[in-house]
């Protein structure tokens, strides 16, 4: 498991937790890792942490709000942020950790997103949740440079506990719309706008993402989570793992 240069890995790793578990992530076992770390600071056993990191832990063992959207504070801060809104939550998220590319953004203690190639994977602690959302067969977003207006094919399949809808096939196409300019932290960026419409036993949706040119990196999306609920991503810092 590759963790990240946040506390929360930090902390999983040595109570011997594993904090990217879609489907089994507990309001508890979140606070116990955070438990953990703040039993790790106070022997003295992390006296280099910085005051965010610290704010990071304190914030998942109260529950409460994420950092504001500042930013100043985003682009100050050494950690990978990203907000989010929908399904009854509305933060700036942190980065827990990437397990070999599964990314968990945690925006408190009760809420997790579990994200894949720019792609939402699950969620949980949300007002309604996917257990798990993934891409069966080829993945187009692993070249989007190759899609254009004319739609690709998507075959996606989604579980969701709410209802026992397990394994339920869904069918996207994917195609390029046009060129947009798109405002994050004062920041305007160049963006190509892709459209996913879903279709599916009562899935009726269309997935949006907007995207980087040059290196196909998707800034900004709105994605389905469930019939009727959807989540809009907006990535303020991204992450690089060690080595890009």
């Amino acid at each position: 498991m590759q963790f990240i240069r946040t506390l929360l890995p930090a902390a999983d790793a040595r109570a011997g937790l594993d904090i990217a578990a879609p489907a089994s992530r507990t309001r508890l076992e979140v606070l116990l890792v955070a438990l953990a770390l703040l039993a790790l600071v106070s022997l003295g056993g992390c006296a280099s942490l910085s005051n965010t990191g610290v704010d990071t832990v304190r914030l998942l063992a109260t529950g409460g709000p994420v950092i504001a959207l500042d930013p100043k504070a985003v682009a100050a801060s050494p950690y990978a942020r990203m907000q989010i809104e929908g399904a009854g939550l509305r933060a700036v998220a942190v980065l827990g950790n990437d397990d070999a590319g599964l990314q968990s953004w945690y925006g408190d203690a009760r809420h997790v997103v579990f994200m894949r190639d720019g792609q939402l994977a699950a969620t949980a602690g949300l007002a309604v949740n996917a257990d798990d959302i993934r891409i069966e067969g080829d993945n187009p977003f692993l070249h989007l440079a190759q899609v254009g207006r004319e739609p690709v094919s998507v075959s996606r399949r989604y579980d969701w506990r709410g209802g026992y809808r397990y394994g339920v096939q869904v069918s996207g196409s994917l195609s390029r719309r046009g060129q947009e300019t798109i405002d994050i932290l004062g920041t305007p960026r160049d963006l190509v706008r892709y459209e996913e419409v879903l279709r599916g036993p009562g899935v009726r949706a269309s997935n949006e993402y907007w995207v980087d040119p040059q290196t196909g990196y998707i800034w900004k999306s709105r994605q389905l989570v469930a019939p009727g609920t959807m989540l809009d991503l907006v990535v303020l810092k991204p992450y690089l793992p060690a080595g890009s």
